[in-house]
């Protein structure tokens, strides 16, 4: 791996119970694996080269503050130093303890996954943490000296109003965090989840711009930066509060990221380790590189994901940058339509544009084996 990746994704897989609509890898269970898991991240870490100075550190999950409060200790110390260190954290697992531990290994930042601060909504999700949990793990981080604090929040929920989600927004606004992402709820087609509430489901799915709009309009008019087309990053302040772990993915830049299922992006090469823990554990304990799936990147990959990947930001991307995927008969129709905005070779989506979220990026880009005669 080059050695200037500044971006490193940890993922901590463990889970006190799977949300149902959840399809990132985790698992129940395994608390006497968490021990021998932290020794296999940390022996993956030492395989690959990263840069002297990090922008960020990433901890996934999962749930990564599920690990006993010395392991997760433990990891941190010996993680690389970063600009921005983040900790994803379920808020009924973080205590005095824990808050104290995070900010005395240097952690800066967390992200609380608050989804839903309606009761009937939150099980319909399967989630443990109700909104006096919110308030009680702010605080306490609040306590401890953390000061950069990001909540998640879902939206297309079932059985979701309008002023559901209005009535969440309220409920977040009221936390005064300096972070907001707010994601679509993805249901994978022939899950438990999506049998379920399949029509409602349905339902939602016409609903999905107004929520977002209504999203965008309340925390743009409360001080918060619309900066990618999910987060939201409070304005006005001395500090650049977007998330820079993140940032690093939308501009395309390289990252490592180590631990089952994660993913790593560097130069022509994209790898992914595999979800198995046993299979990742015996090959670390073995001295061997964990199993994984590769996959190359030709130059035009690249540029179709820097596209699709930068619109979704609301700075500039250089045309000139991207020229070789362009679509110019799509770049003028949707220029036309106001969709799309391009001044002194720079390129945004309008405001209109971002709500209409990635099918305009896609429609920009030339796919293989498309005609460009008409």
């Amino acid at each position: 791996m080059s050695g200037a990746v500044t971006h490193l994704y940890v993922h901590i897989p463990f889970c006190a119970a799977r949300c149902d609509y959840c399809d990132f890898v985790s698992l129940t269970g395994h608390f006497d694996q968490h021990e021998r898991y932290v020794e296999a991240l940390l022996a993956e870490l030492e395989r690959e080269r990263l840069a002297p100075e990090l922008e960020s550190v990433y901890l996934g999950g999962g749930t990564p503050t599920l690990l006993e409060a010395e392991l997760l200790s433990a990891l941190l110390e010996r993680l690389p130093a970063a600009t921005e260190l983040t900790v994803e954290a379920n808020p009924e697992t973080v205590t005095p303890a824990l808050a104290g531990a995070l900010v005395a290994a240097g952690v800066n930042r967390v992200s609380l996954g608050a989804q839903s601060f309606q009761l009937r909504l939150l099980e319909v999700l399967g989630r443990r943490a109700g909104p006096d949990d919110v308030r009680r793990a702010t605080e306490t981080l609040r306590e401890a000296g953390v000061d950069n604090i990001s909540l998640d929040l879902l939206y297309g929920i079932p059985g979701q109003s309008g002023r559901d989600l209005d009535a969440d927004l309220d409920e977040a606004l009221s936390f005064e965090p300096e972070h907001l992402s707010c994601y679509e709820l993805e249901a994978k087609p022939g899950t438990r989840f999506s049998r379920a509430h399949g029509a409602q489901l349905l339902e939602q799915a016409e609903a999905l711009e107004d929520h977002l709009e209504l999203v965008v309009e309340r925390l743009s008019a409360s001080g918060y930066r619309w900066y990618e087309i999910g987060n939201f990053a409070r304005a006005g302040a001395e500090r650049d509060l977007r998330g820079a772990h993140n940032l690093g993915y939308w501009r395309g830049e390289d990252y490592l990221g180590i631990g089952i299922g994660a993913f790593s992006t560097a130069g022509d090469l994209r790898w992914r380790n595999k979800p198995s823990l046993s299979r990742y554990l015996t090959a670390l304990e073995s001295g061997e590189k964990p199993p994984r799936e590769t996959e190359a990147l030709d130059e035009a990959t690249k540029l179709r994901e820097r596209l699709m990947l930068g619109l979704r930001l609301d700075e500039p991307l250089t045309a000139a940058e991207i020229e070789p995927v362009l679509d110019r008969g799509a770049l003028e129709r949707f220029s036309n339509l106001g969709l799309v905005r391009v001044e002194g070779g720079l390129m945004t989506l309008s405001r209109r544009g971002r709500l209409l979220g990635g099918g305009i990026s896609a429609e920009l880009i030339v796919w293989p084996g498309d005609s460009l005669a008409a």
